[in-house]
């Protein structure tokens, strides 16, 4: 899941981030309010974390321009400011969610992890499809409740994916979704983990369940 974070505070901005990036999040940053809404309308985000006093252009006038040009992805909203009519604000704005600092970041984490359930349509941690599972919260994949060890990345990818079930996601969409700004998105490495996957979760090719859509790109198929 890809985050995008727009904190002026520059260590809590690298506190949050290496936190989230230890929590199996792709992160990218700004550090001020006009390049943080370039960056909302330039690339595909999961969620994001806005901070309500930033210099250039503070966190409501963000979410205000980002809904209106229908960006739905959820916001968590963090703000130092005492006063409700800020949380108020930022709610009226289009956040979803606020939090008051200080905080403590396994709040963070939880409030972040519902907002991207509730968004996909999941109203439990725990995601069933078939005999595969997955525990966004322990992060924690099994098949047929036998606990399977996954990578950073070969976990970011079927967490996407189990939140996408019976979408057709190119790899050029997975690939923006799992890794940050940096990486360069031309890379074919989501095939070497769509492999990785089907050999660790489904090693003698039973359930079948991503499939290759030739020039479209993969699916996780959904069992009933």
């Amino acid at each position: 899941m890809r985050i995008l974070l727009i904190e002026d505070d520059e260590n809590l901005q690298l506190q949050i981030k290496n936190q989230l990036t230890d929590a199996k999040y792709s992160v990218d940053v700004a550090s001020d309010g006009e390049s943080g809404l370039f960056q909302g309308q330039e690339c595909p985000y999961d969620a994001a974390i806005i901070d309500l006093g930033l210099p250039k252009l503070d966190g409501v006038s963000i979410i205000k321009a980002l809904r209106e040009q229908d960006f739905d992805f959820p916001i968590l909203i963090l703000t130092a400011r005492g006063s409700w009519q800020d949380k108020v604000s930022g709610l009226d704005a289009g956040a979803d969610d606020y939090l008051t600092k200080p905080f403590h970041f396994e709040e963070l984490l939880a409030r972040l992890n519902a907002l991207i359930r509730r968004s996909a349509g999941q109203a439990s941690p725990l995601i069933e499809n078939g005999p595969f599972a997955i525990n966004t919260s322990s992060m924690q994949v099994s098949v047929n409740q036998q606990v399977v060890s996954l990578s950073s990345y070969e976990y970011k990818l079927f967490e996407y994916l189990m939140h996408h079930l019976g979408e057709v996601k190119s790899k050029a969409v997975l690939t923006e979704h799992i890794y940050d700004q940096d990486f360069d998105l031309d890379s074919n490495v989501i095939e070497v983990f769509i492999r990785r996957l089907r050999k660790k979760l489904d090693p003698e090719n039973q359930f079948k369940f991503i499939e290759t859509l030739r020039g479209q790109g993969y699916l996780l198929k959904k069992f009933e």
